[in-house]
């Protein structure tokens, strides 16, 4: 906008200016031809009475046959102003220095009149018997225009580096509360939805700030009953659902086999979904809380050991894990432990729980990138882009939440990392690929 405003304000002045020189040039123009043409009809005036004395010296020396006074000896310089004296036939009685031979293409009427080259005055004297005629070239008149106009319009050239500098420095003073006011939307997040300072702001902004701040102080009460709502209820459905799934076993180990037994696992089983999403539930209202950070740095590659050993003895599918860290390998960052492990639990549960058969790679480097490689049909490049959102699922008949992309997304955020979504896998034709970055 800043740039904008300069470019614009700079070329309004620009056409300003230009618009004030033309008219400027156009009144000089039209005061030059007042000027000169006083100083024509001054000079004709001037001239006129000593013309006429020069041509009685001569008259009737050539015994009545037609006369020409041609000029003495002059020396050659040029003349803005030159004149013609003509008989009533047209001839060239007498005429100035640098003056044509050839008569003058103006009419023998007294005034003004314009040739293509020169504007020319006329003048009658002796009764009418003679007439002077004084010509100035036009072309004097369009330099004299020519150099006025450039004297206005040249220093324009100077005057707009000048003009967009201080153009830039009052529109920067101007938009300096704009910049404030950016700057404190800008960094309000999930992690922070304090007030902003409208102090200081002019009328214009103030509105806008106390608008805002009713939309984050909504925001701040909608967030805050939502992340209460899920981990109170996942909370409080903890200890009931583990009650249920502990009768239910003792249940079935009681049943003889048969079809009550059958049904009583179906119920074991709902129990058991019920109680992973209610874990899940309880893992987002902590990534919603902002848990992410930590003070001190803290060696990942333990931790990820950790969540590989646990899942592997704790799933059924556990064989299918392979960890690929190079020994010695180290990663440390400031990051809540606790986050960092949740993250790649679920990467690791979605990728035993919804990749093909087949090894689900666990791999870590010391720049801080943590992947988990499962094979897997090829999912379109529009659909990742909806895997992290929540209850999102793809295309696959294995029940689950559609939380488990989320929760890790939403700790990549506040560890100050990024989720990287790949399909196919790098450098294979087929797989998924899910990568923490931790810069």
């Amino acid at each position: 906008m800043t740039r904008r405003l300069i470019l614009w304000l700079t070329a309004t002045v620009v056409v300003f200016w230009l618009g004030a020189a033309l008219l400027g040039t156009a009144v000089m123009r039209e005061e030059f031809d007042e000027v000169f043409d006083s100083a024509l009809a001054e000079t004709g005036q001037r001239l006129l009475p000593l013309v006429v004395d020069e041509l009685s010296l001569h008259e009737g020396s050539d015994d009545g046959e037609p006369w020409t006074i041609e000029p003495g000896d002059i020396p050659d310089h040029d003349e803005y102003l030159t004149y013609q004296v003509r008989s009533v036939d047209g001839r060239v009685l007498l005429r100035s220095h640098d003056a044509d031979l050839v008569p003058f293409t103006a009419p023998l009427v007294p005034g003004y009149f314009d040739t293509v080259s020169d504007r020319i005055y006329t003048i009658a004297g002796a009764g009418g018997a003679i007439f002077l005629q004084v010509a100035d070239p036009l072309e004097h008149r369009t330099e004299a225009t020519t150099e006025g106009a450039l004297a206005l319009i040249l220093p324009l050239i100077a005057l707009i580096p000048l003009s967009m500098a201080a153009i830039w420095l009052i529109v920067r003073r101007a938009l300096a509360p704009v910049t404030v006011l950016r700057t404190a939307i800008d960094q309000r997040s999930g992690m922070n939805l304090d007030p902003l300072e409208a102090e200081g702001l002019p009328a214009e902004l103030s509105g806008i700030a106390f608008a805002v701040d009713e939309l984050l102080r909504r925001l701040r009460t909608a967030l805050e009953a939502e992340r209460q709502f899920a981990a109170n209820s996942a909370h409080e459905l903890r200890t009931p659902i583990a009650g249920a799934l502990a009768q239910t076993q003792r249940l079935i180990a009681e049943l003889p086999d048969g079809m009550v037994q059958g049904r009583a696992r179906r119920v074991e089983e709902s129990l058991v979904s019920l109680a992973r999403v209610s874990e899940k539930l309880l893992q987002l209202a902590r990534a919603d809380a902002g848990i992410g950070l930590a003070v001190e740095p803290s060696d990942l590659v333990p931790v990820l050991r950790l969540v590989v050993d646990d899942l592997a003895r704790s799933t059924q599918t556990g064989d299918r894990i392979a960890l690929e860290i190079a020994p010695g390998t180290r990663v440390e960052r400031a990051v809540d432990v606790d986050a960092f492990a949740i993250v790649m639990r679920n990467l690791v549960e979605n990728a035993l729980v919804h990749g093909a058969d087949g090894p689900v790679v666990v791999a870590a480097d010391a720049r801080g990138s943590f992947s988990v490689r499962n094979g897997s049909a090829v999912v379109p490049a529009e659909r990742l882009m909806d895997l992290t959102g929540r209850f999102k699922r793809g295309d696959t008949a294995v029940r689950g939440a559609g939380l488990g992309l989320a929760i890790a997304e939403s700790f990549s955020r506040h560890m100050g990392g990024h989720l990287e979504l790949h399909s196919p896998a790098p450098g294979q034709e087929s797989g998924f690929e899910a990568r923490l970055v931790l810069p």
